[in-house]
């Protein structure tokens, strides 16, 4: 039985209208007729609270209808690529960062004849390459997330 059978089922087990359904979960009867001529497909939450409320596992309002299975993984996707797109934006920033604050390390001491160390206790490479690789790094990971999430 596919979701929207499944769902119209439960509601009317209860003998529930489409309006009371929406008002138990905080949707429009809209929403819920839309579900149930398989039109459109509600998000994880709502699942999951539809769950909760005709006592079944989500695992049976999922298990039989293949696309709203590939939409809760879709979202599913799209609830973790922020977190990712996030960290590797900022190792991008980081890696700009220091090249700017080398840059101008630098500058200062041709220029103004100040004698600022750069990294120190850092292999000279290691220095040197540093806001490179951490550019590299945070652009190809910011990359590879947006052609994966699309």
């Amino acid at each position: 039985m596919i979701f929207s059978e499944r769902l119209k089922r439960e509601r009317e087990k209860r003998g529930w209208s489409q309006t009371e359904l929406a008002e138990k979960i905080h949707v429009s009867r809209q929403s819920v007729s839309k579900w149930e001529t398989g039109k459109n497909y509600p998000s994880i939450e709502v699942i999951i609270d539809l769950s909760d409320l005709f006592g079944v596992t989500i695992d049976e309002l999922l298990r039989s209808d293949e696309e709203l299975k590939e939409k809760v993984i879709q979202d599913s996707k799209q609830l973790a690529y922020p977190k990712w797109k996030v960290f590797f934006d900022s190792v991008f920033l980081l890696g700009v960062f220091l090249l700017v604050s080398k840059i101008i390390i630098i500058a200062l001491n041709h220029f103004v004849g100040t004698n600022i160390l750069i990294l120190e206790g850092l292999p000279k490479a290691v220095a040197s390459f540093l806001p490179l690789i951490l550019m590299v790094i945070g652009g190809v990971g910011s990359d590879q997330l947006k052609n994966k999430y699309i």
